[in-house]
């Protein structure tokens, strides 16, 4: 009995060592893949406020990387989740301009979904990592196929659907600007849109939907575009097809449209389809229906003016309904659409549109059985492919966060206004004026402040150095720096004041400078800086060149 019991005793210590040993191998791998993704997800904590910050900003969004298991794995075949009941709320990541670097994301992810997102649309534009025929089409600063991958996986973390939109008719500048496509113009001397009687064209279109669908394998829904298709009907290809078979414009569209989901459908099962509207709202409904499209596709109904007619959108509404569409889905703006030029959002036009697109929500039920899908907060950060860039991403942020919020509680009460301070880390907002009181605790809330800084002191104080001060327009016009003719005695009375502001300014631009490099890519940096800095201040760094170089002259006859 004793070597019996002596026997199990021994057996029992060795299952015991076993399963010790075993948990600590789990313990060592899972901590060495946490560490993996904290390498991902810390390289960027300075979005949150300032390096090395106990404060709000640490405490702002709580990351659980155990949700990951490995970054950066290869993606999975999956197949599309059923969200048909799930109101969507995607916000718009506009990349054709100032798309921001990965690490930005990683920030911006969590804090999308604490404010009520539950999904991003990107618009890659030429930020894919196409490759192949197609790497012509990529920036310099595309995104790898590591970070289309390590997008995914971070939304998936912080439940957002992502939503890739590939534009397939209109607003393909970036594609047609190349000599590779110009073939592919419906009218040739612009690169606007796509002709769609060119074999190439669905060829190519159908290559470019591979490539992404192929990166988006966790996708439900893929968005084509189809928006602003200027000067369709107008190439010679569409003159004579409408000429030999009777149709009009409308048709051309719709045949192109179907082919397009035609593919789709076939390639890509269970796979759902959006499409901007506003080429619709011209078609008919006998039109739509002949189509067929109704079965494959979701119009989002876009409009970004902030008390917009509500009937009108019904109008439209209504002739979807009437052409068998299954879903609609709405799309608002939170920026880059009061316009091309703008650099700061009004945030009481952005709310006056949330607020406009809820009294239109409410009436959806008149509409049955047409069914409301959600809402696309847009944030567009280029009018097209040539324009100059709107609204920075982190200058949007707190328009972005009374949007989504007066979204998510159905309209913009008080308790959302203390949420929306709370989230942002802000004191105060004056929706009038744009303005936001606090240090800020959301990512980039330090370029929202310089930002700011700028538009409110840069063109005002150098304009009344240079313009208001009686002794630069006395004593050291444009006319006296040309011939280099100046008396130090009067220079001097200047010379301080102005060069305390360059220096100022210049130490001002240089933290801007770097704060920005932290988010975006160098030709980012260097377009935001062309066109907002440097119109202003190229003046007085030429003032304060000039007075150096005169006052070294010591009061000298004058130049010829």
């Amino acid at each position: 009995m004793a070597f019996q019991r002596s026997h199990k005793l021994n057996l029992l210590r060795i299952v015991v060592l076993l399963l010790v040993a075993l948990a600590g191998i789990k313990f060592l791998f899972r901590d060495s893949l946490t560490l993996q993704l904290h390498k991902h997800i810390s390289k960027d904590s300075t979005f949150w406020g300032d390096a090395g910050d106990s404060g709000p900003q640490s405490q702002a969004v709580e990351v659980h990387p155990a949700k990951i298991t490995a970054p950066r794995q290869g993606p999975k075949q999956q197949f599309p989740k059923d969200l048909s009941a799930t109101e969507m709320r995607l916000v718009h990541l506009d990349l054709k301009g100032a798309a921001p670097r990965v690490s930005y994301l990683e920030q911006l992810f969590p804090f999308l979904s604490r404010l009520g997102a539950n999904g991003i649309l990107i618009e890659y534009e030429d930020m894919f990592p196409f490759k192949g025929e197609l790497e012509v089409l990529k920036s310099p600063y595309a995104y790898s196929e590591e970070d289309v991958e390590w997008i995914q996986q971070l939304a998936e973390l912080h439940k957002l659907e992502v939503v890739p939109l590939v534009q397939t008719f209109g607003h393909v500048e970036f594609i047609l600007k190349h000599a590779k496509y110009k073939h592919l113009r419906e009218v040739e001397r612009f690169p606007n849109s796509f002709n769609p009687h060119v074999p190439d064209t669905l060829a190519l279109l159908k290559i470019m939907l591979s490539q992404v669908m192929e990166k988006h394998r966790r996708s439900s829904w893929i968005h084509i575009g189809a928006d602003e298709v200027f000067h369709l009907g107008e190439g010679k290809d569409s003159r004579n097809w409408m000429s030999h078979n009777k149709g009009d414009t409308g048709t051309i569209y719709l045949n192109h449209i179907k082919e397009v989901l035609d593919f789709i459908s076939t390639q890509y099962r269970g796979l759902r389809v959006l499409m901007w509207d506003d080429m619709l709202r011209k078609i008919s409904v006998g039109a739509l229906q002949e189509s067929g499209i109704a079965k494959h596709v979701s119009p989002v109904v876009w409009f970004y003016a902030p008390d917009f007619d509500a009937e009108q959108i019904g109008q439209f509404i209504t002739k979807y309904m009437e052409s068998g569409f299954e879903a609609v889905w709405f799309a608002s703006a939170f920026k880059g659409t009061t316009g091309p030029t703008q650099t700061w959002p009004p945030l009481s036009s952005h709310l006056k549109n949330q607020l406009s697109w809820l009294r239109v929500r409410e009436a959806m039920p008149r509409f049955a059985p047409l069914r409301f899908q959600g809402i696309v907060l847009t944030g567009w950060q280029r009018y097209d492919h040539y324009s100059v860039l709107c609204e920075l991403l982190p200058v949007g942020i707190p328009s972005l966060a009374i949007c989504l919020q007066t979204l998510v509680n159905g309209g913009f009460m008080e308790e959302t206004r203390r949420k929306v301070l709370e989230v942002l880390g802000f004191q105060s907002m004056q929706l009038e004026q744009s303005t936001c009181e606090g240090r800020g605790v959301f990512p980039g809330a330090e370029i929202y402040h310089m930002v700011e800084q700028l538009n409110r002191h840069l063109k005002e104080s150098i304009t009344k150095m240079l313009e208001e001060e009686s002794a630069i327009k006395g004593w050291f016009s444009p006319y006296h720096r040309k011939h280099q003719f100046g008396n130090p005695r009067n220079m001097e009375s200047f010379g301080s004041k102005v060069l305390k502001l360059h220096e100022d300014w210049e130490s001002f631009v240089r933290d801007l400078r770097a704060r920005l490099e932290s988010i975006y890519f160098p030709d980012t940096v260097e377009e935001w800086m062309e066109e907002n800095v440097n119109p202003y201040l190229d003046p007085l760094r030429d003032l304060v060149r000039d007075y150096r170089a005169i006052i070294r002259l010591n009061a000298q006859p004058k130049a010829p």
